[in-house]
């Protein structure tokens, strides 16, 4: 009588599976990073210590009694808008430069900066050097 075991065991190990599951985790992982994105501006802000150009510019500042003036020229926050685009329609690209002083709201400078890129108008701010 000859009985033989049919259901051999194989002791070879098969990474076929692994492997599928390796590449789904790195699919996933791959997919899921570029739905991340971090809430923020990609902004280049002057640094304190360069130089700026010697070209002409104009100047915005915001004191801390909330006054806008243009090239020392007081305006009404009203006003500013069309007072830029006045002073700016003869330049090919034109440029402000913000300074605005310490304890001024944000809300004010961002005024200015919405102001800058509906008109397509480029905005340097001014810092205080080290």
């Amino acid at each position: 009588m000859n009985i033989r075991n049919r259901n051999k065991i194989d002791p070879s190990f098969n990474m076929s599976s692994m492997t599928d599951i390796v590449f789904l985790l790195l699919i996933f992982f791959m997919l899921t990073s570029t739905l991340v994105t971090v809430n923020a501006l990609d902004i280049l802000l002057p640094k304190a210590q360069g130089k700026t150009e010697s070209k002409k510019s104009t100047s915005i500042s915001i004191t801390k009694k909330l006054d806008f003036y243009v090239d020392r020229e007081k305006v009404s926050e009203g006003e500013l808008e069309n007072y830029l685009l006045a002073q700016l329609v003869d330049q090919e690209n034109p440029t402000l430069v913000l300074r605005a002083e310490e304890g001024v709201p944000i809300e004010k400078a961002v005024k200015v900066l919405d102001i800058a890129n509906r008109n397509k108008i480029k905005v340097i701010l001014a810092v205080r050097p080290k």
